[in-house]
């Protein structure tokens, strides 16, 4: 189980990339080549000797880059827990040790071995230079990481907001209900009334607990069913659920309150509009490394309620997949003439199932 993050973490968890996935070092290696065209077009003196020129500081900057990123890949929880000014200047430091000692390399090594340089530049000129360049750049870099990290600590503050207004989200109609019902229960059957009111205790500790962002999914499966009795106590017969869930391994881990608040809108702008009722279906399955849940509605022809709670939950939804997931999960709506379907797909947890 994860923690919410607090302020303290917030404050430093986001400041650098992981320079150990393969996306970020792509990045860097292309920014690094990027860097190396700029340097050989503003030396290049018009003699032919370009593309040997490139290749010489290609090779420099990219050895740089790559020692760069796995220094930082080896450190960088290290140097996030200082946070995020000691942070700068550490990583500012301890980049610009590494370009020089790279630089003395570069220049020492043919000397040695060959007793002549492959750079033109004297000495000092090429060690002073190397300085000057790199430190431009990975100020550059810092302070880009910089803003980078203020924007995405504003996204998760608001997203963080989002979700402890999701979390307090009860509608009053379904406590209005609920209360109605149990009260109506107490004299004609109390036993009953007993266990409507234990399960909306526990109904509402779910959704009001800030304490974990994500739960397994047998512990959202359990909220949902018992929102699911809550329910089926006021509405009879006219609610009923079809759960097609065997496939779903119940210790993978998702974003609490998901799956319940679809079958919410499944019940209120679906099954409530019909005289008769309808099924609401729950399926789920897995695909290799992904998990697919659908819930599905009937929709009644010409009845519709308002969409506003509707998309305020569909839109939680998404922007905490996309900040547990990123780009791995989605959350796809199919709203047909005479069902409404939700789709989520997501990966499987793998420390957890």
């Amino acid at each position: 189980m994860t923690a919410a993050p607090d302020s303290t973490s917030l404050d430093t968890q986001v400041y650098l990339p992981d320079f150990c996935a393969a996306g970020t070092l792509f990045i860097v290696l292309l920014v690094a080549e990027l860097v190396a065209i700029v340097l050989t077009l503003a030396a290049d003196t018009g003699d032919g000797q370009f593309l040997i020129l490139l290749s010489k500081t290609s090779f420099f900057v990219l050895w740089l880059a790559l020692l760069g990123s796995a220094i930082m890949c080896q450190f960088r929880r290290r140097i996030e827990r200082t946070g995020k000014a000691r942070a700068f200047v550490i990583s500012f430091v301890v980049l610009e040790l590494m370009s020089l000692v790279v630089a003395e390399l570069a220049w020492q090594i043919p000397w040695r071995l060959a007793g002549t340089p492959i750079i033109d530049s004297s000495h000092l000129y090429f060690l002073l230079h190397t300085f000057a360049i790199s430190s431009i750049i990975i100020a550059l870099a810092m302070r880009y990481l910089y803003i980078s990290s203020e924007w995405r600590r504003s996204i998760v503050l608001e997203a963080q907001a989002r979700i402890s207004a999701l979390q307090a989200l009860i509608r009053p109609h379904f406590l209005f209900n609920s209360m109605n019902t149990i009260a109506s229960l107490t004299r004609t059957n109390p036993q009953q009334a007993e266990q409507a009111v234990e399960d909306l205790s526990e109904l509402l500790r779910a959704s009001l607990s800030t304490t974990r962002n994500r739960i397994t999914l047998k512990e959202e499966l359990q909220v949902t069913a018992i929102y699911q009795r809550i329910e089926k106590l006021r509405l009879g017969d006219r609610l009923q659920v079809c759960w097609d869930i065997e496939e779903l391994p119940m210790r993978a881990r998702i974003p609490s309150l998901t799956i319940q608040p679809l079958v919410e809108n499944a019940i209120y702008h679906g099954i409530e509009l019909l005289p008769e009722g309808g099924e609401i279906l729950i399926s789920g399955k897995r695909e290799g490394r992904y998990l697919q849940i659908t819930v599905s509605n009937p929709v009644a022809p010409g009845k519709a309620r308002s969409q506003t709670g509707n998309n305020m939950a569909m839109s939680n939804i998404r922007q905490r997949f996309e900040l547990a997931y990123g780009s791995r999960a989605s959350v796809e709506v199919d709203n047909s003439d005479d069902r409404f379907v939700v789709t989520l797909r997501f990966p499987v947890d793998e420390d957890a199932a």
